[in-house]
């Protein structure tokens, strides 16, 4: 990706940059995210805002990506500013910390073996079609960006290998 970043258009028609920087970004954390992040998802800093604005948390938490916390009303949003989910990484404190975000995309035929509705966002397709992940839940798509946390092998990939999860 250019290290100028990518453009991603919103559902009204405004666009939205996406800057990646190869080493630490201006925060220190090696990356950035959306311009306007820190007002879209600052505030979910303290997991009780995050509850307060209609994410709840599902499963425990997953190595490489730490506890979702989801926003159903937000499941099929692919503005850049609106992520469906908020992933949090436990921090050495016993608390957890936000660490990046999560948009989803219901395949529009719920055929594993078909591609043809892929979504992008700042010029990455999401990952998908895969099977729902819990009981119900459809197939789809999902887009993962850390930028909150340092990812080692790029904000937008799916997995964090920074993020380790509390031994069981």
């Amino acid at each position: 990706m250019d290290p100028a970043g990518a453009w991603s258009n919103r559902d009204d028609g405004t666009r939205v940059r996406f800057r990646v920087w190869g080493g630490a970004g201006p925060s220190g954390d090696g990356c950035s995210g959306t311009q306007g992040r820190g007002g879209a998802t600052a505030v979910y800093h303290n997991v009780d805002k995050a509850l307060e604005a209609g994410y709840v948390p599902v499963g425990g938490c997953e190595p490489g990506m730490g506890y979702h916390y989801v926003d159903f009303a937000n499941f099929e949003s692919t503005d850049p500013l609106v992520p469906a989910a908020l992933l949090y990484a436990p921090s050495g404190n016993g608390k957890l910390r936000l660490a990046g975000v999560e948009w989803f995309a219901v395949d529009a035929d719920q055929d594993l073996t078909t591609d043809d509705d892929k979504p992008s966002m700042f010029g990455k397709e999401f990952d998908g079609p895969m099977p729902g992940h819990a009981p119900g839940m459809p197939i789809h798509y999902d887009l993962h960006a850390y930028i909150w946390q340092g990812n080692p092998d790029g904000v937008l990939e799916t997995w964090n290998r920074n993020i380790r999860c509390p031994a069981h």
